[in-house]
């Protein structure tokens, strides 16, 4: 059975049975709860965390106490306060599990020496960090750009099985609307 930490790095470069051994060794498996923390605001954030399942929420609170939904990740994605993370400051926002989820959590030493010891591995870092960066800039022009229910067009066109597994009070907070607008949406 293929790793899927493997294949997904694989998409991006090849890797050598050794190289994989390599790569895989720097990773820690660990399991989550349904309602879970990975992460919470004001805690050091040790690690970023490739979903290998389960489905994960990155949220922040604002002063009023009034949570935001930055982005849900599932299975093949990664996720993390990445501010905190690459600065090693303490986290702003939290990460918690909708479903019972498995990640492999990358420490951020290790994922500086893979770096530095195999150049595939920055590239595909590279390659990644690139592609959330593209991923936020869209977020941002579709909240800035596009009315609720042409927000909610283009989350159900890019994310069909998301849909399903993402609980409607939470969707709307994600695309900043209300339950009942949401509804109105979906009936």
């Amino acid at each position: 059975m293929t790793d899927p930490l493997r294949t997904h790095i694989e998409k991006i470069v090849p890797l050598t049975d050794a190289e994989f051994e390599f790569v895989r060794s720097h990773f820690i498996s660990k399991r989550y709860k349904k309602h879970q923390f990975l992460i919470q605001d004001g805690e050091p954030v040790p690690y970023a965390f490739f979903i290998v399942s389960g489905l994960v929420k990155l949220g922040y609170a604002d002063a009023a106490g009034k949570q935001h939904i930055i982005s849900f990740a599932m299975e093949d994605w990664w996720e993390s306060d990445f501010q905190a993370f690459y600065t090693q400051t303490r986290a702003t926002l939290t990460l918690d599990c909708l479903e019972d989820t498995e990640v492999l959590c990358l420490p951020f030493a290790n994922y500086q020496q893979l770096r530095t010891d195999l150049r595939k591995m920055e590239h595909f870092f590279l390659e990644k960090s690139n592609g959330g960066h593209i991923a936020a800039q869209r977020r941002i022009l579709s909240l800035l750009t596009t009315n609720a229910k042409e927000r909610y067009e283009q989350v159900v066109q890019q994310f069909p099985t998301l849909m399903q597994r993402v609980p409607k009070t939470l969707l709307a907070a994600y695309l900043g609307v209300s339950r009942e607008t949401l509804s109105r949406f979906t009936s």
